[in-house]
């Protein structure tokens, strides 16, 4: 589904009110009746033994709000709406909805962070509506003033809280927190979800996002051109691979892992189980020859073994055994386990220049580009796929210090020509033109030492297979996230390990098939 900037929602409101004739004021109706449809929904009994607050701005944003006071009110709501901002700053359609609002017998009353009254009433409500700001925010909640309690006093309620299209202080494009921010049971978001509902804190802060059409024409909607989106269903079943009905164990492709130290052993071998699980015909597993009986013990359906090794770890002196039989694979992993060392950096080093194949670069593997971003570079006409975590990616130059993962993953893969995998809560997957693909599955299960192992067991395999690098990187995340909640279904989050994840692997692919 396409994920929306706030520039690109106002301009579909402009050309919808301007150039096709709607009245603002229809679009409004249409985006408060899914509020409130929404706030009923998460009310605990009937509405006439319920009470509600509606926090407004000034701006379209708390029309919405005030719009949808009113409709709750006729359904025999409780409910009180509140002004966070100036009645001279009201707009044309926020004051006609105040107008609608008053003409139903309540007022819409000035939001007053000294009155206990009101405060006692937004803490005691069973639901309170978030329409104080829209998309539209761009700069921090100023600590103090009138909107920063009208966030607290959300935050604080015992209620259900429903933000009419973002929770106020999330940032519409990168999900950061403009200083604090409503964290929000449902929100209704209006034609589009926004990328702040599905990156950084904002994915977490919005709760449920429910998507609202709320009339503007579907050609414009079609039309626009986003340039993130999440990953869906749909997606993943044109990125598997089709398997021949007369196919054998070499058309399915064959996939190279190295990895492994001493300490490290069960890191490849879950490479090499995913990748397996994952359809891919033949997977063969390089090892330090110390830890190689420990991994032939433990592979039934992979191929592992052994290379030369120093203390523990792959030696450089392995690389032209790698080479050789990187030259018969479709694609390379490398990196699970691996551990990190001179001798480690300078054989991944070596490998990155040489290989031709598409390589999946995991952990210590990324680890190792630290200072040589120079040899990534020089692979730019060649499938690289980097899988790091946030600690990883910053060791490698990637800047996350304004708070929006989409956007540093974005830069890094421009500057690179590599495919980026930024792993995390909605792990994104960016390519270098500049286009990001935003996950939505998986759950904290997933939050365990092995499961970056298992992806990228996922990712390698379906390149060897002859998926696309994007269709293998984001469906990959995409397999692997929803193998991780069918276990989560299973053993709870608690309970799984990343040995769970693989076995429910095929459940995930026949759920796309």
């Amino acid at each position: 589904m396409k994920l929306a900037t706030a520039s690109q929602m106002k301009e579909l409101d402009r050309q919808a009110i301007e150039e096709r004739g709607i009245p603002s004021i229809d679009l409004m109706e249409r985006a408060a009746e899914g509020v409130a449809r929404a706030a009923l929904d998460l009310l605990p009994q009937r509405p006439g033994r319920c009470r509600g607050a509606a926090l407004c701005g000034a701006g379209n944003n708390g029309g919405d709000g005030i719009a949808a006071a009113r409709l709750l009110f006729l359904k025999g709501l409780k409910i009180r709406a509140f002004l966070v901002g100036d009645y001279e700053k009201l707009t044309p359609d926020a004051l006609e909805e105040t107008r609608r609002l008053s003409e139903c017998g309540v007022e819409l009353e000035r939001f007053d962070p000294a009155d206990a009254s009101q405060r006692a009433w937004v803490l005691g409500c069973d639901v309170v509506i978030d329409a104080v700001f829209g998309v539209g925010l761009s700069r921090p909640i100023a600590a103090g003033s009138p909107f920063a309690a009208a966030v607290d006093w959300m935050n604080e309620s015992r209620a259900a809280v429903v933000a009419a299209d973002i929770a106020s202080g999330v940032a519409a494009d990168t999900g950061d927190v403009l200083g604090r921010a409503v964290r929000a049971d449902r929100t209704v978001t209006f034609t589009l979800p926004k990328i702040g509902q599905a990156v950084g804190e904002g994915a977490v802060l919005s709760g449920d996002v429910e998507v609202r059409d709320i009339g503007i024409p579907a050609d414009l909607v079609r039309g626009l051109a986003c340039r993130a989106q999440t990953v869906e269903r749909d997606f993943v079943r044109t990125a598997l691979p089709p398997r021949k009905i007369d196919g054998h164990k070499g058309t399915f492709g064959k996939v190279l892992i190295v990895g492994g130290a001493v300490g490290y052993t069960g890191a490849p071998w879950l490479t090499a189980a995913a990748a397996a699980r994952s359809g891919c015909g033949l997977v063969f597993l390089g090892v330090p020859e110390a830890i190689w009986p420990v991994e032939a013990a433990k592979c039934v359906s992979a191929m592992p073994f052994p290379l030369p090794d120093k203390h523990g770890k792959l030696s450089p002196k392995a690389k032209e055994e790698i080479l050789k039989r990187a030259a018969g694979c479709d694609a390379v992993a490398l990196g699970p386990g691996l551990g990190r060392g001179d001798g480690v950096t300078e054989l991944v080093l070596e490998l990155l220049r040489e290989i031709r194949q598409p390589v999946v670069l995991d952990a210590d593997g990324i680890n190792a580009l630290a200072g040589h971003m120079d040899v990534l570079d020089a692979r730019q006409d060649r499938v690289t796929v980097l899988t790091p975590h946030d600690g990883e990616f910053a060791r490698i130059g990637g800047d996350l210090s304004a708070g929006d993962r989409l956007g540093a993953a974005r830069a890094f893969t421009e500057a690179h020509g590599c495919v980026l995998v930024l792993k995390g809560h909605r792990t994104i997957t960016a390519v270098p033109s500049g286009n990001a693909l935003v996950n939505t599955t998986g759950n904290s299960g997933l939050a365990k030492g092995g499961s970056g192992d298992v992806l990228t067991g996922v990712i390698a395999s379906l390149l060897a297979q002859g998926a696309s690098p994007v269709q293998a990187a984001a469906g990959g995340v995409w397999l692997h996230g929803r193998a991780g909640d069918l276990a989560a279904e299973r053993l709870t989050a608690y309970g799984m390990t990343p040995e769970d994840v693989v076995s429910a692997l095929p459940a995930a692919i026949g759920e796309v098939q």
